[in-house]
C-alpha cells in the first residue's frame, strides 16, 4: 500500500495542535510519518509536536507555502497530505487518500470541511466553503470546469496528492502569501482531476468567532473574487490577518 506523509505547517498553534495530533495518533492504518514544519513559534507549539512524536522541522524562511514545500522535500511517503494545525481528520483518512489516488485520472483530492468551535458548528459557512469548490472555478475558469472537471480545494479541506505529481507541477508557489492552495489546484489539474471526497474533516472556527459570520463571509467572498480576477496575493493578505 502507498505510504502517506502528513505535513503540518504551524506558527503558534499551541491552542489546537495537540488535539490535531491526538487524532492522528489513532489513524488506522497509521500515516507513514507526521511532519510538523514550524515557522518560528514562540509558544508551546514545538514542545507539543515533540510530545506527540511528530517529526519537527524548522523553516529558515517561514511562510505557509515555503513550510509545506520544505516538508514535501523531506517527506519519504508516496502521497503528500497537507494538514492545517487546527484540523481533525477521520481515523481512516490514510485509506481514503490511498484508495482515491489509486485512480490514475485523479491528481489531487480533498474533503468536505466543517467549521466548528467549542460552542457551535458553523453550518452556513461550512456549506458555502463546500460549494465554493465548484463555483470558484465555474466563475473564473468555466471552460476548464467543464472540460477538465477543474475544482478548487482549499487548505482546510486537507489536500493530498502524489509526491511525484506535486513536484512535477513545481509544488506550492512561495511567492504567494495566500491562495497558494488554489494555485496548486490549477497546476495539478493539468495532470488529472481534482476530486472532493465525500467525507468530513473539521477545522476551527476561530476566524469566524473573532470576525463574526457576516464579516467572515464577506472577507472569504472578496478574497476569492479578487484572486479570480488576478489581484496579487500580497495585497489580498492584508485582508486575511492571522488569528490565533
Amino acid at each position: 500500500m502507498a505510504q502517506v506523509s502528513i505535513i503540518i505547517p504551524v506558527l503558534n498553534e499551541a491552542c489546537c495542535l495537540g488535539r490535531t495530533l491526538r487524532h492522528l495518533d489513532i489513524l488506522d492504518p497509521p500515516a507513514h510519518e507526521v511532519m510538523v514544519v514550524d515557522g518560528g513559534s514562540t509558544d508551546e507549539t514545538v514542545a507539543i509536536a515533540q510530545e506527540w512524536g511528530a517529526k519537527v522541522i524548522f523553516a529558515d524562511r517561514p511562510s505557509r507555502a515555503g513550510q509545506m514545500n520544505l516538508g514535501a522535500q523531506l517527506a519519504t511517503g508516496d502521497i503528500l497530505c497537507f494538514l492545517h494545525g487546527d484540523t481533525r481528520v477521520p481515523d481512516d483518512v490514510v485509506m481514503l487518500m490511498v484508495t482515491t489516488l489509486v485512480n490514475p485520472a485523479i491528481a489531487c483530492g480533498g474533503f468536505i470541511s466543517v467549521m466548528a468551535g467549542q460552542h457551535t458548528t458553523r453550518w452556513g459557512i461550512s456549506l458555502h466553503n463546500s460549494v465554493k469548490t465548484h463555483y470558484a472555478p465555474l466563475l473564473f475558469r468555466p471552460h476548464r470546469y467543464f472540460r477538465d472537471r477543474l475544482r478548487i480545494l482549499f487548505g482546510d479541506q486537507v489536500m493530498f496528492c502524489r509526491r511525484a505529481d506535486f513536484w512535477d507541477c513545481g509544488g506550492f508557489d512561495e511567492r504567494l502569501s495566500i491562495m497558494e492552495d488554489a494555485d496548486l489546484c490549477l497546476k495539478l489539474s493539468r495532470l488529472g482531476r481534482i476530486y472532493q471526497v465525500n467525507r468530513l474533516v473539521q477545522s476551527s472556527d476561530r476566524r469566524v468567532a473573532k470576525w463574526g459570520p457576516l464579516k467572515a463571509n464577506l472577507i472569504y467572498l472578496a478574497i476569492g473574487f479578487l484572486w479570480g480576477m488576478g489581484v496579487p496575493g500580497p495585497w489580498l493578505k492584508r485582508f486575511y490577518a492571522d488569528v490565533r
